[in-house]
């Protein structure tokens, strides 16, 4: 297969016929040095948005800022399991509409580069794989494994026509001219044995395939097979890249991280204006890099139950333009710096010839000249401790430590990377609703299941993913004992995530894992009474997992279960066990308009208590800015606003410095009406709700 399609397209150069917004001629090809598009060398700038994290009336702010930032490129992954979440049936519409998406970036001029593979990973629950898969018979995810190559061509054909329908690729006049296959796969191909080799031809094979009649990368992928392009990811590509498998391929970097995905529990992930730029420049300068995608652009939230495994609900908050689509500063201002000037010398940088100097024990210049005379440079200070004076072509530059100044006429230093003058801002709040009042307040008491009133019943303890279907977090494991009045000791083993336990309805515990080590054990003493008790279980998950080999084979929720008292231990593992998928109050969907209305709620109790469901109704606040609800106050849980999920929120899970993962929870303005918008929460914690607030979220300037 990959010898026939080597044949097929050449070794040397690859093109494809296209169009740009609608105007006829032109091409879209690659060669050693850059894409080129409409017969131009492009040193591109792109950025990641991912439609699904905003929502639809973000998105036209968040691609102007993006271009004023000076990006030439949106990227996004598509999402299969948003896409198809069951088998044959398709969504597109609200924040799924992803031709919308990029109808949009086309009206801003710029280009488009999809993703599409269809495992994407993400820190995106399931890596983007729809659950239904792990039920088809004979299934090994991402391997040679017909099962699997069966449904990933279904899906990625199904998107590749709905944009041909479109007019979405670069040949038809839209905006896409560049797409991915597969993700990270030579992170896992080993596992894989002789099953990971092959797969990878067919996935190149099947997406060229396509005839797209664009380009196609794989990234992290150094044997990606010829026309596709290997690509590099991480935060340091001017260093770690290998280069491209062909001296007829770009190097393109997919993914530069500006900070980092958050999970719960650990410290905010942080990455300088200065560190990008530099590693940006370096990238440029070493490795002839003419195509540089920051991951992310704009992080944006995991609304609902997206999120992986432990990972926030706010994600790449220090992106440079932030979860709530502000400005986040220096950072963009920095970056839109570098790219004004090297763009101000990229066809020198294109069409150069390029040669490098040495001008100290740790600096060197690299030189782009072009035969017309014009000439450009980056002198490079490698040491991280030293700023250092530098002599190059008869005059002395001064180069701060682990930094590069760009001179785009190699005389007149326009950028260095270490050398910030973009005013910094401290984004703030200000709560503007606050609900303080006991009266405003209702609650629902979700109900304990006992015993013997399940519809689902095992001698065994079921795996957790296997019995919801991923259709909730929670899964119910309810079991009962005949006990003479005594004390025990409960002893429950889980694989993940978190538990809570009850005992005759009252709480006995609660334990957790973390992103590191999801496994864990729930010890506590307990009161059993004289006769017939219950033993309710309520296991979750925080997100699937969504990396690594053989996803399909993952395992959650209980493994073990023992009563141990003074005279004997009881192995209740595998004992008779009912079972209940999801929450009472999901069922009666307490969340909508139609379910809250005809529950019954009780007036909010003097004395909280776990698993309860909390409601209140509130008027937008006036003003465009962006607004969060600060649930400081809370424990864990999730929250809808009019039906709305804004998220999983677990304030309780503190980082080692005592202070909460994640305090505010982005409210969408789209998700609000002017009067009488409806607040759900169910918190699992025994937290009462008196001190949420919402509040205005707004930059201002550092002093």
């Amino acid at each position: 297969m990959g010898a026939f399609w080597l044949s097929c397209f050449g070794l040397l150069m690859v093109m494809w016929t296209t169009t740009r917004g609608g105007v006829e001629g032109g091409q879209v090809s690659y060669d050693g040095r850059s894409l080129i598009i409409e017969g131009q060398r492009k040193l591109l700038f792109s950025g990641s948005i991912h439609y699904p994290r905003s929502t639809p009336d973000m998105w036209p702010s968040l691609i102007s800022k993006a271009k004023h930032g000076g990006l030439d490129v949106i990227e996004t992954y598509v999402f299969w399991n948003l896409h198809e979440p069951r088998h044959g049936q398709y969504d597109f519409k609200g924040r799924h509409n992803i031709v919308r998406f990029i109808r949009e970036i086309q009206a801003h001029g710029l280009y488009a580069f999809i993703r599409i593979g269809p495992f994407i990973e993400a820190e995106w629950t399931y890596g983007g794989l729809p659950f239904w898969l792990h039920d088809v018979p004979g299934i090994v995810y991402r391997s040679d494994n017909e099962p699997f190559k069966y449904h990933m061509q279904n899906f990625t054909t199904k998107i590749v026509n709905l944009f041909k329908s479109e007019g979405l690729y670069a040949p038809q006049g839209g905006p896409i001219i560049l797409q991915q296959i597969e993700n990270e796969y030579k992170n896992a191909e080993r596992a894989f044995h002789e099953k990971g080799p092959p797969y990878v031809q067919w996935a190149a094979a099947m997406a060229v395939g396509l005839q797209t009649g664009v380009p196609w990368v794989m990234c992290k992928q150094d044997d990606a097979p010829d026309p596709v392009i290997n690509t590099c990811n991480g935060r340091t590509c001017g260093e770690t890249f290998v280069g491209p498998n062909s001296p007829n391929k770009p190097a393109i970097w997919t993914e530069n991280w500006t900070s980092f995905y958050q999970v719960y529990g650990d410290k905010t992930p942080l990455r300088s204006a200065e560190d990008l730029a530099y590693n940006v420049a370096l990238f440029i300068a070493r490795k002839n890099g003419s195509f540089v995608n920051y991951y992310m652009y704009h992080g944006g939230t995991n609304f609902g139950r997206t999120g992986s495994a432990f990972v926030l609900t706010s994600y790449y908050d220090e992106a440079p333009i932030d979860e709530y689509g502000l400005i986040r500063q220096p950072k963009w201002g920095h970056l839109k710096q570098l790219h004004s000037v090297i763009k101000s010398c990229s066809q020198t940088l294109l069409h150069g010839v390029i040669s490098v100097s040495p001008l100290g024990q740790q600096q060197e210049a690299y030189v782009f000249r072009r035969d017309s005379g014009e000439c450009a440079a980056f002198l490079v200070n490698y040491d991280r401790r030293t700023e250092v004076v530098v002599l190059f072509q008869n005059i002395h530059y001064k180069l701060p430590a682990t930094s590069i100044s760009i001179l785009p006429d190699c005389a007149t230093e326009a950028f260095n990377t270490a050398k910030v003058t973009t005013q910094s801002y401290k984004r703030s709040t200000l709560p503007t609703v606050k609900f303080n009042s006991v009266d405003r307040w209702s609650e629902f008491r979700e109900a304990i299941p006992v015993f013997g009133e399940t519809s689902i019943s095992s001698n065994s303890l079921l795996e957790h993913m296997k019995t919801t279907k991923d259709k909730s977090d929670y899964l119910w494991y309810i079991t009962s004992v005949n006990s003479s009045k005594a004390q025990s000791l409960l002893t429950v083993d889980s694989r993940g995530h978190a538990l809570h336990a009850f005992v005759n309805g009252e709480h006995a515990g609660s334990a957790h894992g973390d992103h590191k080590n999801p496994a864990f054990t729930l010890e506590r003493t307990i009161n059993l009474h004289h006769g017939r008790n219950n033993i309710s279980l309520l296991s979750l998950t925080v997100g699937l997992p969504n990396s690594g080999a053989y996803l399909e084979r993952r395992s959650l929720g209980l493994d073990g279960a023992r009563l141990k008292n003074s005279q004997a231990t009881n192995d209740l593992t595998n004992s008779a066990w009912g079972y209940q998928v999801g929450l009472l109050g999901k069922r009666l969907q307490l969340h909508t308009e139609k379910g809250s209305s005809a529950a019954q709620w009780s007036k909010l109790s003097a004395s909280p208590k776990q698993l309860t469901w909390y409601k209140t109704y509130f008027d937008a606040p006036e003003g465009d800015d962006p607004l969060a609800i600060n649930l400081g106050s809370m424990g864990k849980g999730e929250a809808w606003i009019n039906g709305h999920s804004i998220g999983r929120y677990w304030v309780s899970f503190l980082k080692a410095d005592g202070s909460p993962s994640q305090t505010w929870y982005h409210i969408p303005k789209s998700f609000l009406k002017p009067k009488g918008n409806r607040l759900v929460l169910f918190e699992e914690e025994s937290k009462d709700p008196l001190n949420i607030s919402i509040d205005v979220i707004y930059n201002q300037r550092r002093s």
